[in-house]
């Protein structure tokens, strides 16, 4: 049985388990050690299951614990060779723990772990498609300003997928946020909106994903109902049904214990 346990997912702090017969990874490893070693415990995932950490790109909501982290655990750290040479040169891995660059595909135990092309601001981001031990697929691909055709493939090729819905356009640009800021957000190395996120899904679903986790939601320029909201529209729009067709939920900033099988 394969399952997947959204610890964190918000500009706070992001992280997955992702757990498949008796071993487990883990991808990124935001906010600090303590919170994730809690959030694990909180929500039956075991730490002593993960065989690696999987880190999508070196902004400081994927990384923060990973120092402690890995002084703790000696876990191996994967990442694309642009990630790791930014987080070595900040000193955020310690002596002798494993660095593997992975530029297409990495097993880990009985884990595959391929990258996904994303586009954000950071010196060479990427996502992941997972295939667990018993050969269940999962995709996770957040921070990106649009969907790479990479990103595209990977998602509809998943039973599960992890898919960012990061902001609402209008209360983006209604808001707060500093102007430089909000075209940051905007552009296509900035975050994936509502309305993008959701017009991409009933290909996905068409494709045969039947499981879909909202992420990164922001908390100043978005809200659950309004993002679940757009995604359930646009799957009805074209003919797809929540319960019959798919199931979909919002990762919280926190976890509360909820994992899901797929």
């Amino acid at each position: 049985m394969a399952k997947i346990v959204p610890l964190f997912s918000s500009s706070r702090g992001n992280s997955y388990y992702i757990q498949g017969d008796s071993s487990a990874i883990l991808v990124d490893a935001g906010r600090n050690c303590k919170q994730i070693e809690n959030a694990l415990s909180f929500s039956g995932a075991d730490i002593e299951r993960i065989r690696a950490v999987f880190i999508t790109h070196e902004h400081s909501d994927h990384i923060s614990a990973l120092n402690v982290l890995l002084k703790r655990y000696r876990f191996p750290v994967f990442a694309t060779q642009g990630t790791l040479e930014e987080l070595l040169s900040k000193n955020l891995i310690p002596a002798g723990i494993g660095v593997n660059v992975i530029e297409d595909t990495a097993g880990i135990g009985d884990f595959v772990v391929r990258r996904v092309e994303t586009s954000h601001d950071a010196r060479e981001s990427c996502g992941y498609f997972i295939t667990t031990p018993d050969h269940r697929k999962v995709s996770i691909v957040t921070d990106t300003g649009f969907l790479t055709d990479d990103a595209k493939a990977a998602i509809g090729m998943s039973h599960c997928a992890v898919v960012e819905s990061n902001h609402d356009i209008d209360m983006l640009r209604m808001g707060g946020y500093p102007y430089i800021l909000k075209k940051r957000i905007l552009s296509d190395r900035g975050h994936l909106s509502n309305e993008a996120c959701s017009a991409s899904l009933p290909s996905f679903v068409d494709a045969g994903l039947t499981r879909i986790i909202l992420a990164h939601l922001s908390q100043e320029n978005n809200m659950p109902d309004i993002a679940m909201g757009a995604a359930v529209a646009s799957l009805g729009k074209a003919g797809m049904i929540e319960g019959r067709d798919y199931l979909i939920d919002v990762a919280a900033p926190e976890s509360f214990g909820k994992s899901v099988v797929f």
